[in-house]
């Protein structure tokens, strides 16, 4: 059957051919973008997921440019500290010297102290000076800001806090109290009595965290006398004696100048020189556990028996606290906690320390360097952290004083003090920015250099999905081209056959 007006097979062919003409144009445009996905149409889903995995590769490269950022910032402020450093050193240096009184002339000694001022000067200078983009780093620009100090927190530092909200409340429980090393020695009056025996000096050693000294009393030797003689050697042994008495005992306490379990105070009799003749109340006591201010009436040893001649010992306590329900290390009165959202410490005074109970310790209201290292805004990514004032009024503690009292006319100059107290000073002033150094070097290499590279798998490994999804595959995407092509081709000379088909029906009119 021949029909002109309805060619079905042109139409057939036509409908073929803009089929493999769409197939060839989508191929075409696939390998000239790179992309399988260039508009909605092309997947819906995976348009989706495409997109969502963008948005999450920019964010995680803008985390990595945040810890290069923050990892730039802390060397920075860590160029300045080193300097700080090596100011400290050489205050050390000439804290030693100038203690040399019989080796050194007054004016080598004030010419030290003008060294000495100079150096304190520096040390504020570049406190005040470091900066990055105009940010002061190390002048207690991101220091925290507390307000509410309890009276019973002597030091306290904040080294990192991440809190939501005005504030954060930082609260004690002290569980365990500190104590020292502490001992009594009874002897029953205000003077030694030998009772006539001829059995040579009353003889102890006694022997502390610093180091140990041999002592020797005559008979009629007053108490008081005795403590003077221990507290010539308080630097040497690091005990402290006072004359004391319990109830109806008189005798000594016998204690460690610090607190902790570092600290002891142990005293060996080397010859009790008839002491003990006709009394078995003289002799070794130790405090109550709980309370270091009483006695504990039961004797622990005698003058002369063989415990004390191998020597008495009572060890220190550290501190027990827990700190907004973590539990903290703790040194002496001193501890502290650390970790992703409160990093703390601080030192209580003597009577808080050996209470047991809660403390309202202070209110951390704002401050600190904030980073946010991870792709999600949220205060899990963020890290934060404290960088203290290191100006020379800030270098110390309140128990051994301020770096800024080394300075002409303050207590501790060099011309008119010993020394002793100075280099206390200098040394807890080393510690402190040594510390902070250590703690900002942790951070870079811990915090900071893990999450870049940590970041930059992830980036990886995201960029690699979406890339599934979105990128085309040119080995098929050509294969599919030159199908395209080929039937192309053919529906086109299919259509010029269909469309010449019906020319045939003009032989029919003859």
């Amino acid at each position: 059957m021949t029909r002109i007006n309805t060619n079905v097979q042109s139409m057939i062919a036509q409908r073929v051919l803009g089929q493999n003409n769409f197939s060839l144009n989508k191929s075409l445009e696939r390998l000239s973008t790179g992309l399988r996905i260039n508009r909605g149409k092309d997947d819906p889903a995976g348009l989706i997921a495409s997109e969502n995995l963008r948005a999450e590769i920019k964010s995680t490269n803008a985390a990595i440019a945040n810890a290069t950022r923050a990892d730039q910032v802390v060397n920075t402020a860590e160029g300045g500290l080193q300097e700080i450093s090596n100011l400290l050193t050489e205050l050390q240096g000439l804290v030693t010297t100038s203690a040399s009184s019989g080796g050194i002339s007054q004016e080598e000694k004030e010419a030290n102290q003008l060294q000495i001022d100079s150096i304190l000067q520096t040390i504020d200078r570049i406190s005040g000076a470091t900066s990055f983009q105009g940010m002061k780093l190390l002048n207690g620009n991101f220091d925290y800001q507390v307000s509410s100090i309890a009276a019973s927190v002597t030091d306290y530092k904040v080294n990192g806090a991440k809190f939501e909200g005005g504030s954060q409340e930082v609260d004690v429980l002290v569980t365990q109290s500190a104590q020292q090393g502490i001992l009594f020695m009874s002897f029953g009056s205000t003077s030694l009595s030998f009772d006539g025996a001829d059995d040579g000096n009353f003889t102890i050693e006694i022997t502390g965290s610093k180091g140990s000294r041999e002592l020797q009393f005559a008979s009629g030797t007053t108490l008081a006398q005795m403590v003077t003689a221990i507290n010539t050697f308080t630097d040497i042994t690091g005990l402290v004696a006072s004359v004391a008495a319990a109830g109806a005992t008189t005798g000594i306490a016998l204690y460690s100048e610090d607190f902790g379990s570092d600290e002891y105070a142990t005293v060996k009799v080397v010859n009790e020189a008839g002491l003990q003749d006709g009394t078995t109340t003289l002799g070794f006591y130790r405090m109550e556990d709980d309370d270091a201010a009483t006695l504990n009436t039961t004797i622990v040893a005698e003058f002369d028996d063989n415990s004390a001649e191998n020597g008495i010992k009572d060890a220190g306590q550290d501190i027990g606290a827990i700190v907004n329900g973590i539990a903290a290390t703790a040194k002496g009165k001193t501890f502290n906690i650390n970790t992703d959202f409160l990093d703390v410490e601080m030192t209580l005074t003597t009577s808080a320390s050996q209470s047991l109970g809660s403390i309202d310790a202070f209110n951390i209201t704002g401050g600190g360097a904030d980073f946010q290292l991870a792709p999600k805004v949220d205060i899990g990514g963020r890290v934060s952290v404290g960088i203290g004032d290191v100006a020379v009024r800030k270098l110390g503690n309140s128990d051994a004083g301020f770096l800024d009292d080394l300075a002409s006319g303050k207590a501790y100059n060099l011309v008119d003090d010993d020394g002793i107290q100075a280099q206390k000073i200098v040394e807890e002033a080393i510690s402190q920015v040594s510390s902070l150094r250590g703690r900002l070097g942790a951070f870079q290499q811990n915090v900071i250099g893990a999450t870049i590279r940590s970041l930059g798998i992830a980036v990886e490994n995201t960029a690699a999905a979406e890339s599934v999804i979105r990128d085309a595959d040119f080995a098929t995407e050509t294969a599919s081209l030159t199908r395209s092509q080929i039937l192309s081709q053919a529906s086109q000379t299919v259509l010029q056959i269909a469309n010449s088909q019906p020319q045939a029906a003009l032989q029919l009119l003859g």
